[in-house]
């Protein structure tokens, strides 16, 4: 699995699992969010398309919140000058 597919699938995952602990249905959420329901399915279904403006937008009506780390080893491919 491509880390992109294996990212998307963890955000679906964290999705499903806050709106389901706050007993939302998807067009609930969609409403708080602000966003269209056919986006909180896109991102549910692990779309790697899905804007990330919207993306934040459904993460904050959750409580949710997306960190950034660097890696200890730095990048994966290292370019060649």
């Amino acid at each position: 699995m491509h880390s992109e597919s294996r990212l998307s699938a963890q955000i679906a995952a964290e999705v499903r699992r806050a709106r389901d602990e706050q007993d939302l249905r998807q067009d609930e959420l969609a409403l708080a969010a602000g966003v269209s329901v056919r986006s909180v399915h896109q991102i549910e279904a692990g779309k790697p398309t899905t804007r990330l403006d919207v993306l934040e937008r459904v993460l904050s009506a959750l409580g949710l919140t997306i960190d950034v780390v660097r890696r200890r080893q730095g990048f994966a491919h290292t370019r060649q000058r």
